[in-house]
């Protein structure tokens, strides 16, 4: 009871005068214009001033307390940032897993810069291998003539073949036009005319089979053999675009001196054969071309075989270019455009 009563006093006093001492006033002093009234609200309420009883240099160090607080807060939030960022950055650098990263890139860069890849292509359009190329389409014309019976018109195109096969030799090293695809149509150009050429004229009765298969079996050979010495020095990635892509030069052949005359001698035996029904019986039998014809044939087989051997065991018959060679050509190429 006597504490209930204690507290409904202290709720009916509404207002206390509050009074700060001044050191320069007194202790006694009050100021009239700092003492202000002090809102009672319950028994807690007593020791708390009001804001309006402090003194202007009370409020004024209270101030200057808060924005020194402040400013200690953000530079110590800043420098705990900055801290974390150079943590951070720290542990970046020294990340092993990036590190491991990095590495097998700078090594598959270094084994790729080793590896040799031709950055131009060697100009194939002359006029030498132009004229090859008409030698590959007249070629099956003439088989096409030789198995109608137009030995006329086959003797024509075999005529044409053997004209330009000696004109594009001459204008390709007269001009400096040599190139790796025309050491490689150009035989080929003369083997497919060949193998057309022999096949139809033993299909006619012509030449003897056996000889047909003595030269035929030669040319099967060596294109097997061209084939798998394209693909060996073919510089990598070997696929089969650039396989095929014969103005990347990756080796060369050279004919031997056996092989030219062999090569010769059969582009003689066909045109002899393909000429023989045109000529008049009279003059067969005056100068005994049948006879002639049939040592001949002889000739043509031994001179085969011995061509076929030289591939074999001559070693300057297929070169590989190396990277030296190959920047030459890609050089002369580049220098012709």
């Amino acid at each position: 009871m006597a504490l209930q009563g204690s507290i409904r006093a202290s709720r009916q006093l509404p207002r206390l005068p509050c009074v700060l001492p001044f050191p320069s006033l007194g202790h006694g002093s009050v100021p009239r214009k700092g003492s202000q009234t002090l809102q009672v609200a319950g028994a807690r309420s007593f020791s708390a001033l009001a804001p309006g009883c402090r003194s202007p240099l009370t409020q004024a160090s209270l101030r200057m307390k808060r924005s020194s607080s402040l400013c200690t807060k953000d530079s110590s939030q800043w420098a705990r940032i900055t801290v974390q960022q150079r943590r951070w950055s720290a542990q970046k650098s020294t990340d092993p897993k990036e590190t491991q990263n990095t590495e097998p890139k700078s090594k598959t860069a270094a084994i790729l810069s080793k590896i040799h890849r031709p950055t131009t292509h060697e100009n194939i359009y002359t006029v030498p291998n132009i004229l090859t190329l008409t030698r590959l389409v007249a070629a099956p014309l003439v088989g096409y003539f030789l198995v109608q019976g137009h030995h006329t018109a086959a003797l024509g195109l075999f005529a044409y073949a053997g004209i330009t096969d000696l004109v594009d030799g001459w204008i390709a090293r007269r001009w400096n036009l040599q190139t790796v695809i025309g050491t490689i149509i150009d035989p080929m150009a003369d083997k497919l005319l060949m193998t057309i050429g022999v096949a139809c004229l033993a299909v006619n009765g012509s030449i003897p089979v056996w000889l047909a298969v003595i030269i035929l079996g030669r040319d099967v050979g060596l294109a097997l053999s061209a084939i798998y010495y394209r693909w060996i020095s073919l510089p990598p990635p070997k696929t089969m675009a650039r396989y095929w892509d014969f103005s990347l030069p990756s080796a060369e052949v050279k004919p031997t001196t056996v092989s030219k005359v062999n090569t010769a001698l059969q582009l003689l035996l066909v045109g002899s054969a393909i000429g023989m029904p045109v000529l008049p019986e009279t003059v067969i039998d005056a100068w005994h071309l049948k006879e002639a014809m049939t040592a001949f044939q002889y000739l043509v087989a031994g001179t085969t075989i011995w061509s076929g051997l030289s591939y074999v065991f001559s070693k300057d018959a297929v070169k590989i270019l190396t990277k030296e060679e190959v920047q030459k050509r890609i050089a002369r190429a580049a220098g012709k455009k």
